[in-house]
């Protein structure tokens, strides 16, 4: 018989924990290869969790609502197979009695118990954040909250990593002066702490309904406010007249659905647009980290999908320039139908570098959206409206009928300059009205 220890996997570049929502399995119970175990929940998508192994699950790390960090272990399951055991590399010399291996044993097993502690995240005195592991660590160490403080961190934000503190245990006793000089680096580095603001509380009357957020609501919550705290946000508008985009459309989408079986939407069409200004404008199809510019390769664009719910989820496609019209079209209603359907896959939702929104789908003419990080631009879409406009002719100007949107381009203004902000937007104007009324998909 052998132990398999089944991880949290990782779900992506920006995913590093998730909550678990409900175990599909009990201890006792038979788990086939490829068998849900539990579902989870990240701050993206819901997914589910297989077991890798046939067997029996002997041992749950975590109960419902717990957050569990990408790598820990979440489960144990016995096999009858030569998968892994729980405790593995220990080596045991020759000369060891019994009692002394098994001394060494318990030791690591006491080790690893700490390090997957499931406490909620505490802050010190100086509102510094912790993680448990970090926590942990100190406490086993008889690392005072007073030098934990005064230890330089390189993660983000100034936080303290688990190389910060081992590192600082295997050198504090090399100098009677560390840490007075780690405190004089924590001065050094000052540490970001959000203002704190007073909120008045809410009186409730007999009559009133309280309504109990749910899970994806406070997290899009927390990561709206997140976005507006982190990046520069500025907007730039710009009106297009999509009349060739809308009769081209009256004229074809009938044939379309008969011969591709899917429904011709506009969405594929300003996609189809965005990819192409993206490719004439990359420095828009960035990431920002710290001091960096992240330049990515590939154009994969996000789709802001409204749920039944009322909360936004959004799927990418996936190397959007390189997808022709009948392509992107058959991605758009996919991802669109399953995010409904409440069945992405976490990799549907991963690597987005830029975002897209249609605020017009619920009547708004324009919108002012929130960048998705850690991306830097997004645009939303308003609604077709049939306007009277001015028409330029080699005769002359004229007073006509047209159908025309609102483009509202959202982007960071810690990296992108105004200039390159309406050239962006105006690039996508421009290929919406230079549309080939004779295109042929």
């Amino acid at each position: 018989m052998a132990k398999f220890e089944l991880t949290l996997p990782k779900m992506g570049e920006s995913v590093a924990e998730a909550t678990i929502t409900s175990w599909l399995k009990d201890v006792g119970d038979t788990v086939e290869l490829d068998e849900v175990v539990l579902e989870i929940a990240t701050d993206k998508v819901d997914s589910e969790v297989p077991s890798e192994v046939e067997g029996v699950l002997v041992e749950k790390r975590f109960e419902v609502d717990a957050i569990v960090q990408v790598g820990q272990v979440l489960a144990i399951i016995e096999t009858n197979g030569d998968e892994a055991p729980i405790i593995a590399n220990v080596e045991t010399p020759s000369n060891n009695t019994p009692e002394e291996v098994m001394t060494e044993l318990t030791g690591r097993v006491e080790k690893a118990k700490a390090e997957i502690n499931i406490n909620a995240p505490t802050i010190s005195s100086t509102e510094r954040f912790y993680s448990p592991l970090v926590k942990n660590i100190a406490k086993q160490e008889g690392v005072s909250q007073e030098e934990l403080d005064a230890i330089p961190g390189t993660g983000k934000e100034g936080r303290v990593t688990k190389n910060d503190i081992l590192g600082y245990i295997e050198n504090r006793g090399n100098s009677t002066t560390q840490k007075e000089e780690a405190k004089q680096e924590v001065i050094k580095k000052p540490i970001t702490v959000a203002p704190k603001v007073e909120v008045k509380p809410v009186v409730v009357s007999g009559e009133d309904e309280i309504i109990e957020m749910t899970r994806m609501g406070k997290l899009i919550s927390q990561h709206m406010t997140e976005s507006l705290q982190t990046s520069a946000h500025v907007q730039s508008f710009i009106e297009a007249d999509v009349t060739k985009i809308w009769n081209w459309r009256t004229k074809v989408k009938d044939a379309f659905e008969v011969r591709e079986g899917e429904k011709l939407t506009f969405t594929p069409i300003f996609m189809e647009a965005v990819a192409k200004a993206l490719r004439d404008y990359p420095m828009l199809n960035i990431s920002f980290d710290g001091d960096k510019i992240i330049k990515k390769k590939s154009i994969n664009l996000g789709m802001a999908t409204a749920l039944a719910d009322g909360n936004l989820i959004v799927p990418v496609i996936k190397n959007a320039d390189q997808l022709n019209l009948v392509g992107i079209t058959k991605q758009v209603n996919d991802l669109a139908n399953r995010a409904r359907n409440n069945a992405l896959k976490p990799e549907d939702i991963q690597n987005g570098t830029y975002t897209v929104t249609n605020v017009g789908s619920f009547g708004s003419i324009m919108g002012t959206p929130i960048i998705n990080q850690p991306q830097v631009g997004i645009l939303a879409l308003g609604a077709i409206r049939k306007v009277p406009a001015v028409i330029e002719t080699d005769e002359g100007d004229f007073i006509g009928i047209r159908y025309r949107m609102f483009l509202s381009h959202s982007y960071d203004h810690r990296v992108v300059n105004g200039a390159l902000g309406g050239m962006f937007v105006k690039a996508v104007k421009d290929y919406l009205e230079a549309w080939d009324s004779d295109r042929e998909i």
